[in-house]
């Protein structure tokens, strides 16, 4: 929820107001504006994505007394921020569409600018893997050879992050199609990371902070829970911003 508010609100949204755009609807799948965008507002959702991966990133590596909670999520953050912003660039490579097939459209030779979208997406994604992985491991406390507990931390923010995205979609005012078409794709294709990372970390990366269990915590559910509430009966409905 926090990715996507960003990319889309901050990212596209707050970009486009402050280059004169004079309006538009923020909601979960979208930023929609009467008025066309220009090629930075198309860029800003993931170049916020990546930064605030980086703020995430350096919070965990620095979060030495902080709780269990705490660090997942900070790691949480990271994951879904640095894999949306590395994951876009491949994805409109391949498709031709969305934020970064806006942002070359007018260069050429197009083929040329698509493929090094294709190749600097794929590298990126590797390397954003590599990160998401290890930190997991060094900063969470999660060991390798702990596998039920690995998928776990990984799969379950993984396919709860669909059904809330799919969930805060139904009732965009873009129109139901634009989340099976577009937004629910690209999340699940961006995301997958989470999956299959744990086959790309080092063997020899352990934890350098432990972690004596994450216990269920009813704080954490319940701020979660009204944040998801908002996130979909107030975001998904979409909110009309004017500068």
């Amino acid at each position: 929820m926090l990715g996507t508010a960003l990319h889309e609100g901050l990212g596209h949204g707050a970009v486009a107001l402050l280059t004169g755009t004079p309006s538009g609807v923020l909601s979960t799948v979208a930023w929609s504006s009467p008025y066309p965008d220009t090629r930075l507002t198309a860029a800003g959702g993931t170049l916020v994505n990546l930064a605030a991966a980086l703020i995430f990133w350096l919070a965990l590596r620095g979060a030495r007394n902080l709780s269990a909670h705490t660090r997942l999520f900070l790691y949480t953050g990271l994951a879904f921020n640095v894999f949306t912003g590395t994951g876009y660039f491949f994805f409109s490579g391949v498709t031709n569409f969305g934020d970064w097939q806006q942002v070359i459209a007018p260069m050429q030779p197009h083929w040329l600018w698509r493929a090094l979208l294709i190749l600097a997406g794929a590298a990126l994604y590797y390397v954003a893997v590599r990160l998401v992985g290890g930190s997991l491991v060094r900063f969470v406390g999660v060991r390798l050879e702990d596998g039920p507990r690995f998928r776990s931390l990984t799969f379950i923010p993984y396919f709860s992050a669909l059904a809330i995205l799919a969930a805060g979609g139904l009732l965009n005012p873009e129109g139901i199609q634009y989340v099976w078409l577009s937004a629910l794709p690209a999340s699940a294709g961006a995301d997958c990371g989470l999956l299959w990372m744990r086959y790309y970390i080092p063997k020899s990366t352990v934890p350098e902070r432990g972690s004596p269990g994450i216990a269920r915590s009813y704080a954490w559910i319940m701020v979660g829970a009204l944040l998801s509430l908002a996130f979909v009966f107030i975001l998904g409905r979409g909110i009309s911003v004017h500068r």
